[in-house]
């Protein structure tokens, strides 16, 4: 008879250890004549089948798990417990690894086009950006406010990268309060601001990631997208990605493909296709090579959004910003658009998107499981121009919901701030870097990314991967 164990932070078994934030869901099944069966379903696409021989004992372990998996505070987490044994200096150290003030200075920012702002320097203007931020020049703070109470949740344009070969910017912000009809001059000169920032263009690009029905409805409700009579100077281009709902639906039926036993390979395809994920994927990587060309062969601004200014946004800003500089296709320069810069200070509601705290099912979705599919695809295409394996990203998304570290933790550096996350738990950077020859690419090389900084990959069908990065989060286990 083998023992279970039952820890404050995780299920203890024979040669298997799961992390209590790991685990989505439990469910205890009727007895048979083996015992009680118990069903283990984890955020990271591990199903773990148990069968305890006495049904108490079962429900024993089920209430407690229960009990266990849904926190309902940030201090209720691992990484407010886990203790690697590090000094402060050592913890500190680990933090220090990524700097978003070097890394906009790698850029070649601040400059003459664009400067640091102090206007949300108390989260008065957006509580759901960071302090410090990067506007143009010729951007006041009269204006920068006004545009911020035209933009839902006063996510005002900002810059999120910028391209110093053809100074060219990549900013980003929520959709406009627009209706079928407002307008608000302090946002249209924001926009004539950003435009300006880039002498090598006449135009800016603002690019809508959402499908045009969806921006269209939006309009009912007083939002929606930009009127270009209203706005000198730009070219408008929706790019069609869905919503959190239809991707979390999406992955869901694609797990249920991959976990289904004795499938033949026809079968295995149609349910491919029928999930969408694949569809959904290539969205993404479009949206992002039109970002790229936009930027790196038209030399032009573009303005990105979708509805608040996360999800959608982040992964195509942070996927374009992938693919135009080499820096970040490297295992310390992927920390960047991974989390700390222009995916985690910016993005907002990372806590409800992964469910780490109890809370509303419909806010969770795949959208940070979707950036690392999108990026295992362009390793796929493009392997040596990675520095990283499929096994670095693969040990990310492990701890995107183990909740052992605090880089993932909260839904903006202000409740960041709030929790003390430098002080009271540690980076996930330092251990990977740590363990850095064990995440190793080796077939990247160094002299091809000089040769060919800016990717170009092809979203053609037949160029996505069938086995995906989840079904290899499944492999990974078995």
């Amino acid at each position: 008879m083998t023992s279970l164990f039952t820890s404050s932070f995780c299920l203890l078994f024979p040669c298997l250890q799961i992390l209590h934030h790991h685990i989505a869901s439990v469910e205890k099944l009727s007895l048979t004549t083996s015992g009680c069966p118990l069903v283990i379903q984890c955020r990271n696409f591990r199903v773990v089948h148990f069968v305890i021989q006495r049904e108490r004992d079962c429900h024993d372990v089920y209430s407690s798990l229960l009990r266990l998996l849904r926190p309902v505070c940030y201090e209720e987490l691992y990484a407010f417990s886990y203790n690697p044994k590090q000094n402060d200096q050592q913890r500190e150290e680990g933090w220090q690894l990524i700097d978003l003030g070097a890394e906009f200075e790698r850029m070649g920012v601040p400059c003459d086009q664009w400067q640091l702002t102090d206007v949300n320097r108390d989260y008065k203007v957006c509580e759901t950006y960071p302090r410090d931020l990067y506007v143009p020049v010729t951007a006041s703070k009269p204006i920068i406010v006004g545009s911020s109470k035209f933009r839902s949740k006063g996510r005002f344009p900002v810059l999120t990268y910028f391209y110093q070969e053809k100074k060219a910017a990549v900013c980003r912000c929520s959709q406009p309060l627009s209706g079928f009809s407002a307008r608000c001059l302090e946002d249209e000169s924001m926009l004539q601001a950003i435009s300006k920032a880039n002498h090598n263009s006449r135009f800016l690009y603002v690019m809508d990631t959402r499908p045009k029905l969806n921006a269209l409805a939006n309009r009912a409700a007083g939002k929606g997208y930009e009127n270009e009579d209203n706005y000198s100077n730009i070219r408008f281009q929706f790019v069609g990605i869905e919503n959190i709902h239809v991707m979390r639906s999406s992955l869901q039926k694609l797990l249920e493909v991959t976990g289904t036993r004795s499938l033949s390979m026809s079968d295995y395809l149609v349910g491919l296709e029928s999930s969408g994920w694949l569809r959904h994927i290539k969205a993404i990587v479009d949206a992002a090579v039109f970002l790229t060309r936009a930027v790196t062969v038209e030399g032009a601004s573009v303005l990105v959004h979708c509805s608040d200014g996360w999800d959608r946004t982040a992964q195509v800003c942070a996927l374009g910003a992938l693919l135009m500089d080499p820096y970040y296709r490297t295992i310390k320069g992927f920390m960047v658009p991974a989390t700390d810069a222009s995916y985690y200070s910016i993005r907002g509601l990372y806590a409800l998107r992964c469910d780490q705290l109890d809370g509303d099912p419909k806010e969770v979705s795949p959208i940070f499981t979707q950036f690392l599919e999108c990026v295992w695809q362009l390793t796929e295409q493009f392997p040596q121009a990675f520095e990283f394996s499929e096994w670095f990203l693969l040990q990310i998304h492990e701890h995107v919901h183990s909740c052992q570290y605090g880089n993932f933790l909260g839904n903006n550096q202000r409740q960041r701030e709030e929790l003390q996350l430098r002080e009271r738990t540690h980076s996930l950077w330092a251990f990977l870097m740590s363990e850095k020859r064990n995440h190793l690419n080796p077939f990247y090389s160094p002299a091809y990314s000089e040769a060919h900084p800016v990717l170009e990959p092809s979203t053609l069908p037949y160029h996505f991967k069938s086995v995906q990065l989840a079904p290899l989060l499944v492999a990974a286990y078995i």
